[in-house]
């Protein structure tokens, strides 16, 4: 059978162990909700770009439509 100091040994390192697992887990977690917040960030940003660019897109459609129209007779 082990002796008492060979099993508060084992204890200690066991919960040294879990004390360091501990710590990288919260360490990898933290990165993890940091890049997710980046990517969150940067979906937003596209989606505004690509909101504008479609605005600016219907407008020079409406125009280049206008102007085909204008052009060919067909206010006349």
């Amino acid at each position: 059978m082990a002796q008492p100091d060979d099993v508060v040994h084992l204890l200690v390192e066991i919960r040294n162990l879990q004390r360091e697992h501990l710590e990288e887990y919260r360490r990898v977690t933290g990165e993890s909700l940091e890049l997710q917040r980046k990517a969150v960030l940067r979906q937003e940003q596209i989606g505004r770009l690509y909101q504008r660019v479609v605005t600016v897109s219907v407008f020079l459609l409406v125009g280049v439509v206008l102007l085909l129209v204008y052009v060919f007779g067909g206010f006349r």
